[in-house]
């Protein structure tokens, strides 16, 4: 790789990492630069997945103290769950073409946006309706369910796992921050591994966005407690997801 390409993906990595930890939207940054950099869309995909791993766990230590159980389901049964949906969503990636996923890409990252830019109203309305009475059937069929999305594409996986959370009977927004990440993290590992076995990794790019991430991840962990205008933010990466849908379906 190029000296600029490497800069571009620890930029790009460390960005992923912290927005991640703040408040989700890290791929609208890492799999675009991956792809930029003359890596093949699916692989690009994986890639992402995998570099996104260690910040999500250092993310989630940083909000280890304020995890605790809600819901229908024990912390160790949605564990198992996400575990089962991400190797379903990783499989089905694999066997998807590279041309079919990347005129995937573009619709995915607008739904991604969508789940981003309206996930705090969701939140607010399912709490508002009582939807936390779901039970444990439910609450793990809708973990099934955003562990496979996060299986096969992990932008936007964030915030979806928060309206999945809240959906499901979570409350304390720190506590689902960090199972949020948690649970990320288990999506990401168990993906990441299938994708290592397949060979769809490029360990070179993977690396460097993987040390970055990391550290953005601790960082922004962090820095979330302190931040005050999180709508500012919010809008901010909802304009990134937009661009790069659109460059995406332009390009």
């Amino acid at each position: 790789m190029l000296l600029s390409d490497i800069l571009l993906l620890v930029v790009a990595g460390f960005a992923a990492g912290l927005l991640n930890a703040v408040a989700g939207g890290g791929t609208f940054l890492s799999l675009p630069a991956l792809i930029y950099v003359g890596i093949p869309p699916v692989s690009a995909n994986a890639t992402a997945t995998l570099t996104a791993l260690p910040g999500y766990v250092s993310s989630a230590w940083g909000f280890r103290k304020d995890m605790r159980r809600e819901g229908a389901l024990s912390l160790r049964a949605i564990a198992a769950v996400g575990t089962l949906g991400a190797g379903l969503g990783a499989v089905l990636l694999i066997v998807t073409p590279g041309d079919i996923f990347l005129g995937v890409v573009p619709w995915l990252l607008l739904l991604a946006t969508g789940m981003f830019a309206f996930g705090p109203k969701l939140l607010a309305a399912l709490r508002k309706g009582g939807a936390g009475g779901i039970g444990a059937g439910g609450s793990a069929l809708a973990i099934l369910l955003v562990s496979l999305y996060g299986g096969y594409f992990n932008g936007g996986l964030g915030i979806m796992l928060l309206a999945t959370l809240g959906f499901i009977g979570h409350s304390n927004l720190h506590g689902m921050n960090g199972l949020k990440n948690v649970l990320s993290a288990v999506v990401s590992l168990v993906s990441a591994l299938t994708f290592v076995t397949a060979g769809l990794i490029a360990w070179n790019a993977a690396i460097v966005m993987a040390v970055s991430g990391a550290l953005g991840g601790y960082v922004g962990a962090v820095a979330s407690r302190r931040i005050t205008r999180t709508d500012i933010l919010r809008h901010v990466i909802t304009g990134i997801g937009l661009i790069m849908a659109a460059v995406f379906f332009v390009g």
